[in-house]
């Protein structure tokens, strides 16, 4: 009789799910406010249905090392073919891709509106202006990488600075609010696309790429989880609801009190990704 409930319940879909020691579930996100977002929301989705879930902060290269032990178990945001590539080419026959949390990434170079020039090619023409300094964030990053690579094939007499996104934020606003020139690292789906007026620099020698986010498992994670898997492959953000989200982080004192709240508003849309039996089970 026992067998025959665990048959049953492992074809419903309706085992406990929970991490390889039993823990509450792990979402582990970098220190990029997207990421972050959609952590802590849905984080909160799953306790909300009786799942035990966290997120929890890491540098990206813990990250993926912590995923191929099976410290943790999810990650939102795995951009491929090329930004996340290193970690991925490293890591992953230890991990599983199971979903897209959204497919209108891109990473570049970027400067405001007001600065003269619209290609990398032209930065060593005004080095002196940007004070051959290309402002960053850390050198886990994928995009800090890629800038490498670009300073490299464009042989641009520029120096990368590394620092946060909170820092390299700082940088921008201060260098707009004087009408100075500034280049940083950037990257779509981010905030700072909603409270200034941008541009990316076009790469002629496509350094850059255009990106997919990833949903990524450490390995055999969703396995013999049909329900909770069908919720990760459901999942996306589009455009406007990750926008959304995102600026009200980035100006968020409580962090947590946002998620929650964007949660009870879109707690509907959320709980349409999970399939309605396995939810349904989930809840009783």
């Amino acid at each position: 009789m026992v067998v025959l409930l665990l048959i049953i319940l492992s074809l419903s879909g309706c085992q406990p799910v929970k991490n390889s020691k039993g823990d509450p579930i792990i979402l582990y996100y970098g220190n990029w406010i997207e990421t972050m977002a959609m952590s802590k929301v849905t984080a909160l989705a799953l306790n909300d249905v009786g799942i035990p879930a966290k997120a929890v902060l890491l540098e990206p290269g813990l990250i993926y090392t912590s995923l191929a032990r099976g410290d943790g178990d999810i990650l939102l945001e795995c951009w491929l073919p090329q930004t996340s590539k290193h970690y991925w080419e490293k890591y992953k026959d230890q991990l599983d891709t199971v979903g897209i949390s959204f497919d209108y990434a891109s990473t570049g170079l970027v400067v405001p509106q007001y600065v003269s020039i619209d290609s990398i090619s032209q930065l060593n023409d005004f080095a002196n202006r940007f004070d051959h300094r290309i402002v960053g964030i850390g050198s886990g990053a994928g995009v800090y990488k890629d800038t490498e690579e670009a300073i490299e094939v464009y042989d641009l007499d520029f120096k990368q600075i590394t620092s946060s996104d909170a820092a390299m934020m700082a940088s921008l606003k201060r260098a707009i609010t004087r009408s100075e020139w500034i280049v940083v690292t950037g990257w779509k789906p981010h905030y700072k696309w909603a409270l200034y007026d941008l541009k990316y620099l076009i790469d002629s020698r496509h350094v850059y790429a255009h990106e997919t986010s990833y949903i990524v498992t450490r390995k055999g994670f969703v396995k013999g989880q049909p329900g909770f898997k069908t919720f990760l492959k459901n999942m996306y953000f589009d455009q406007k609801q990750l926008a959304e989200l995102m600026l009200l982080f980035a100006n968020a004192e409580d962090e947590d009190l946002v998620a929650k709240e964007w949660y009870r508003a879109n707690k509907q849309m959320i709980q349409s990704w999970m399939p309605k039996d396995w939810l349904q089970n989930q809840l009783e």
